[in-house]
């Protein structure tokens, strides 16, 4: 009997639960080929693999794009792009930082005071050029 608070889920599966699942496959000994794996377990994975394909086939594009991006390894090498991209703009900006005269020199700036800086400086250089 369960309590209220309690579901079907956390019970232990019983003897008779996996004997039906694997009742149509050999017990240990069963049909096995080559490698050792028995064929009713390939037939089963065959037969997943179908119906992912076919589940697949009426999704529209942007829902497989979806269900792809889902995925714990496209979110590993997005995050690792996303990483790569961050620190290549930080650099771009302790590049352009150097080239700006500030006092002090060593004074940090935020990325907008770097950018403001450096539109005030290379127009100072236009009017430098220009007199």
């Amino acid at each position: 009997m369960l309590n209220s608070d309690q579901t079907d889920i956390d019970l232990p599966p019983t003897h008779s639960e996996s004997e039906s699942v694997f009742s149509d496959c050999g017990r240990a000994g069963g049909p096995e080929d080559a490698s050792g794996v028995g064929l009713c377990a390939q037939s089963r994975v065959a037969e997943a693999g179908e119906a992912v394909k076919k589940d697949l086939q009426h999704l529209s594009r942007e829902e497989r794009r979806r269900r792809r991006r889902a995925t714990a390894k496209y979110r590993t090498a997005h995050a690792t792009r996303e990483r790569i991209r961050v620190e290549a703009f930080n650099m771009a900006f302790a590049e352009l930082r150097k080239l700006l005269p500030t006092l002090p020199p060593d004074k940090k700036l935020s990325k907008i005071e770097i950018l403001r800086l450096a539109i005030c400086y290379i127009s100072y250089l236009n009017h430098v050029l220009d007199v």
